[in-house]
């Protein structure tokens, strides 16, 4: 077969450098009074155990514009990985994940004074990297002392390595969730079989029971 390594790596890299270019998400939030988890707009993600996740946020405006943003990054075990207050400009905040878990990363944007501005808002972009992707790729080449090259296949190999990782889990969850119906199916028949087996007996003894009845009658 005539692949070259370059060959290879060429649709690998455009598929990552199209990842990178996607990743980012940009909304406007905007400004209500008071505090309440109803006004908070949150984004959720699945993060594996043990993997890093760094997430920057940048956010527009100015302090003391009468609004106050405030961001929120929380776990479904209901574990708190930062709380920042009135964040404008580039915010970022990292974590190890405790276990294969979803996480939120949650903003409201709090009117905390009013102002000539008409519907205030803020825009927030924000963008969320894990595993591989979170690492700080440019120290470690300076620190390693790796070629440019070196570095990006490195980078390629962790990341190839994570999406084994994901896909082994979701095949065990497969596994797990099959398991399960399996035995749910099994249970069913058998409650079925018990469900039959008892009104027959049932209509047995009902039979037994009227002729038993009408015989202490002498109506047959």
């Amino acid at each position: 077969m005539g692949f070259t390594l370059k060959s290879l790596l060429r649709p690998l890299l455009s598929l990552l450098i199209l990842a990178q270019l996607t990743s980012a998400l940009r909304f406007d939030l905007p400004a209500v009074s008071g505090h309440s988890s109803k006004n908070e707009r949150c984004i959720r993600n699945f993060v594996l155990k043990d993997q890093l996740v760094v997430v920057t946020a940048i956010v527009d405006g100015n302090k003391g514009d009468g609004q106050m943003v405030n961001m929120h990054i929380k776990d479904a075990l209901g574990n708190d990985h930062g709380r920042p207050k009135d964040v404008t400009g580039e915010t970022r905040q990292a974590f190890t994940s405790p276990a294969d878990i979803a996480f939120d990363v949650c903003f409201e944007n709090q009117l905390v004074s009013h102002s000539a501005i008409t519907n205030p808002y803020r825009s927030i972009e924000l963008d969320i990297d894990i595993g591989a992707d979170a690492r700080d790729w440019s120290s470690i080449q300076a620190q390693e002392k790796l070629k440019p090259v070196e570095t990006e296949l490195r980078r390629i190999e962790e990341m190839v390595a994570e999406v084994v990782n994901e896909m082994e889990y979701l095949r065990a969850r497969e596994q797990k969730l099959r398991d399960t119906n399996e035995s749910t199916n099994e249970r069913v028949k058998w409650f079925a079989f018990g469900t039959m087996g008892m009104l027959m007996g049932l209509g047995a003894w009902q039979v037994v029971y009227l002729r038993a009845y009408f015989r202490s009658k002498h109506l047959i």
